[in-house]
């Protein structure tokens, strides 16, 4: 659990330090964030999504998924996207507002590519069938065509990050992005006279980034 009283910057500090965590830990509950898309008709679309890559010094977030996934078209077409994170132990609520990025092509998506296939994970990539697609009744998804691989890469560029903290002793809400700050309601108890935990505290803390 988060200490209490952070400042601006070790709000932000420590709000990345957790997304890095989250991309290495399956069992971190920011691992599996909540991905909203607005579709070409104009609806909204969410599904939850598995976090595997995030740089804090790019701003960027990774993930993984079928190039032939609704969502891959929803993002070609509109690439402002929502994430949202929740986690119970931390007490903590990210809405991130992002700009996708596609990658389905190059030397990232080989080398990921390289990675993935020989884990039981490449599967997900190799089917005939594309995610979503109907099945007639009866019938079974058909099984993997050797050497087709439908591996996307969604690199989200982070421009905002909503930051909501439920606290018993009152609620702390703001928003921020590279160099910019707001505190936000709710805000029920003070943020400004609260004591500060010194910044070698968080100094101390092992480096996460890659």
């Amino acid at each position: 659990m988060q200490p209490l009283n952070l400042t601006e910057p070790e709000i932000r500090q420590c709000t990345w330090m957790e997304l890095e965590r989250a991309a290495q830990d399956r069992h971190h509950e920011w691992r599996t964030p909540v991905l909203a898309t607005v579709g070409k008709d104009g609806t909204p679309n969410a599904r939850t999504v598995v976090l595997r890559g995030a740089v804090a010094r790019l701003q960027i977030l990774q993930f993984y998924t079928d190039c032939r996934s609704p969502k891959i078209a929803e993002l070609a077409h509109e690439p402002a996207a929502m994430l949202v994170f929740w986690s119970k132990h931390l007490n903590l609520q990210l809405r991130v507002r992002v700009a996708m990025e596609i990658q389905t092509t190059g030397p990232q998506v080989d080398a990921i590519w390289e990675q993935l296939s020989q884990s039981s994970a490449a599967g997900d990539y190799l089917s005939m069938d594309a995610p979503g697609e109907a099945l007639a009744v009866g019938l079974a998804a058909s099984s993997a065509a050797p050497g087709m691989r439908h591996l996307a890469i969604l690199a989200a560029h982070v421009q905002e990050i909503d930051w909501l903290e439920l606290r018993r002793a009152g609620h702390r809400r703001a928003a921020f992005g590279t160099n910019t700050w707001q505190w936000r309601v709710p805000m029920t108890w003070s943020v400004f006279d609260a004591p500060v935990i010194p910044s070698a505290a968080l100094a101390a803390q092992p480096n996460s980034q890659p």
